[in-house]
């Protein structure tokens, strides 16, 4: 490694022509080959890094074997207790599959809610630490809203700024954006904060020509044109958002530890107006550090990235993380889609640790603010997430890095695994009572309390650990609200459910069938969700809820009331989607003391610098040409220079 290139802060660059005139800085180009997925070419060389949490691991996988064993002898003396059909063997195929998938995750929660109850309830000061590296900010957009871009990137600038710190970080703005307006509004708008915050050595824009491998190309392509020029890399999303202190924390715990080749933490959703947004923001604060925690303590150096709000080591992923194309046509061949999960899973093969963070707050994202926007991101992660399915079986791969990447295929084939269970299960049912077969109605009782236990009890026990400190509990409204928070979250959740597993379906089907999801632009704002789209979108789910309801009735009055749940959510799916996406309804229910989070009670001096810069910038859309004439940095002033597939501005 060159020492001096990575370690060393380089000579700020002087611009000859104006402090505006160029884009971005001399090149550094960084090799990153394309990865063999069918030979182990890196054998763990770079290291040989080794992080042995062997017995956590055998306690967290033990407890699901033994759970889901007990779970599944209890379910089969139920469905045949004279005999095994077909379809009882079939239900109880799938019971236990979605049992060992439950139970995981609440023994996880479980570890990580322990190791919560026994750290501090104050965290100690800590000094500002003493970084010596440089490290880029990456924030890839496509389509994105301008505003919300610069409004990020200055408020981010000027946190390290007021570090004393801002010298030693470059922020790049790398579009891949096709709308010729917008990708103009990214350009001005970067040139004009530039000259606004005297950064032209600080702050740069790039726009591809050719969107090759979206986001995961965006990103190689900085790396082989710049990389070698910057220790670290932290990757934004166009919703992200770090404080100056956690970006810092954040680079010095990379500097320590000469091992770690990527460093996640657990952002909070912040800045939510519609009542399925703050949903989504309630349940990520109190119940998300819990299952963060868990999934830590036993993971180790071998854990997982969720593609934004991260540090990687710029070498280490250059070297190891080249993401090859994978054999076939689209859906599953093609370019790697959900790229984080791979990333990772090549970075600890190469002999880099993996590690999460959840412990650094100070990191922040926002959330869709309807189920419809919600669906249609989910759609692109499904794609991504089953094409993980070609990389399982990649060689020298750690098993960890295996599991995370099988979760994150059964994340979306749960889906379908519960939908067929319950269709098995009214089969299942009627052939019982066909056979005059009287159900034990204490011991299913007993079966769906525990399955129910599982699914809950981590969102209580986040619950516990919020209201266990008094100003995280007074910033969550107090105890009643922080309780009634929970019980709306949990039967709102419980009814979106059935709604989110027929999409979910629907995206396998579709995937497995070869519909391409394409690559739209996500919806991050409020808009108000109209009669006819949410007739259009849930129609079908409202039907199907109606003809369940029906069917069940029809079979037996007590398969109807096991699952009412179900029904209920799919036949008030369209009521429900629109009065979720509603912002009025988000905001009655902050003023009722609902589903408050401590970042909403205190809200960070980050996120309320970047909202009060996205106002001015929306005040300023009607003279924004006028501007741009007053700072002299019209578009018209620049041209684009192709250097490969990449476009830059230059002077013209």
């Amino acid at each position: 490694m060159d020492r001096v290139t990575a370690r060393s802060p380089a000579r700020p660059w002087k611009p000859r022509t104006g402090p505006a005139l160029r884009s971005l800085p001399p090149r550094r180009p960084l090799a990153m080959p394309v990865q063999d997925l069918e030979r182990d070419t890196m054998g763990q060389a770079c290291l040989g890094f080794t992080d042995s949490r062997a017995w956590r691991r055998t306690l967290v996988v033990g407890l699901t074997a033994v759970s889901t064993l007990g779970a599944t002898g209890v379910m089969a003396r139920l469905l045949a207790p004279k005999g095994f059909a077909i379809a009882d063997g079939l239900m109880l195929a799938l019971f236990a599959l979605l049992f060992s998938w439950v139970a995981f995750a609440f023994i996880s929660a479980v570890a990580g809610f322990v190791l919560m109850w026994r750290a501090r309830d104050l965290e100690p000061w800590r000094p500002q630490p003493i970084i010596f590296t440089r490290t880029a900010l990456l924030m890839p957009t496509y389509n994105e809203d301008p505003g919300r871009i610069l409004s990020g990137v200055q408020a981010i600038y000027e946190e390290l700024e007021a570090l004393g710190v801002a010298e030693l970080y470059d922020i790049f703005v790398l579009s891949d954006t096709r709308d010729a307006a917008i990708a103009q509004a990214e350009a001005t708008g970067v040139l004009r904060l530039r000259l606004k915050l005297d950064a032209p050595d600080r702050i740069f824009y790039r726009r591809r020509a050719l969107n090759l491998d979206r986001k995961a190309g965006n990103i190689a392509d900085w790396v082989m044109r710049s990389g070698a020029g910057y220790e670290s890399m932290i990757i934004l999303d166009a919703d992200s958002l770090m404080t100056g202190d956690t970006i810092l924390r954040l680079t010095a715990a990379m500097e320590r530890d000469r091992r770690v080749g990527l460093i996640q933490t657990l952002p909070s959703i912040i800045g939510a107006s519609t009542l399925f947004a703050r949903l989504q923001q309630f349940a990520a604060r109190i119940y998300g550090p819990v299952i963060a925690q868990g999934q830590a303590w036993w993971s180790g150096a071998e854990g997982n990235y969720w593609g934004h709000n991260a540090i990687i080591r710029t070498r280490a992923f250059a070297d190891c993380a080249g993401l090859p194309h994978i054999k076939g046509g689209k859906p599953f061949g093609g370019h790697i889609m959900s790229h984080d999960f791979v990333e990772a899973a090549l970075l600890r093969r190469g002999g880099w640790a993996v590690r999460m963070a959840p412990d650094l707050t100070g990191s922040f994202e926002e959330a869709p603010p309807s189920l419809l926007d919600m669906a249609v991101r989910d759609r692109r992660w499904c794609q991504g997430n089953l094409q993980h399915s070609a990389v399982l079986g990649a060689k020298g791969l750690h098993w960890v890095s295996r599991l995370h990447l099988a979760r994150g295929v059964l994340a979306y084939l749960t889906a379908p695994l519960w939908l067929a269970f319950l269709v098995v299960g009214g089969v299942v049912w009627a052939q019982q009572r066909d056979a005059g077969q009287a159900v034990d109605a204490a011991t299913a009782g007993a079966l769906f309390a525990a399955t129910m236990a599982l699914l809950l009890i981590p969102k209580v026990m986040g619950a516990v650990l919020i209201a266990r400190r008094r100003a995280s509990r007074l910033a969550c409204g107090g105890t009643v609200s922080l309780a009634l928070s929970v019980l709306a979250e949990i039967v709102i959740s419980a009814l979106m459910a059935p709604v989110f597993m027929l999409m979910h379906s629907r995206a396998v089907v579709e995937v497995l069938r070869g519909r391409h999801s394409g690559w739209a632009a996500q919806q991050r704002d409020e808009g108000r969700l109209k009669f006819k789209q949410a007739w259009r979108s849930h129609w079908l789910h409202t039907a199907l809820g109606l003809a369940w309801a029906g069917a069940a009735f029809a079979l037996d009055p007590v398969l109807l009331v096991w699952t009412s749940p179900v029904a209920l959510g799919l036949v008030l799916a369209i009521p429900l989607s629109m009065a979720t996406s509603r912002a009025d309804a988000g905001a009655g229910s902050r003023n009722l003391g609902l589903f408050l989070t401590p970042e909403e009670a205190e809200p960070p001096a980050v996120m309320l610098r970047a909202a009060g810069l996205r106002a001015q910038y929306d005040a300023e859309a009607p003279i924004r040409a006028e501007i741009d004439r007053l700072f002299r940095a019209p578009a018209q002033v620049y041209r684009p220079e192709v250097q490969g597939s990449t476009v830059y501005l230059q002077a013209a």
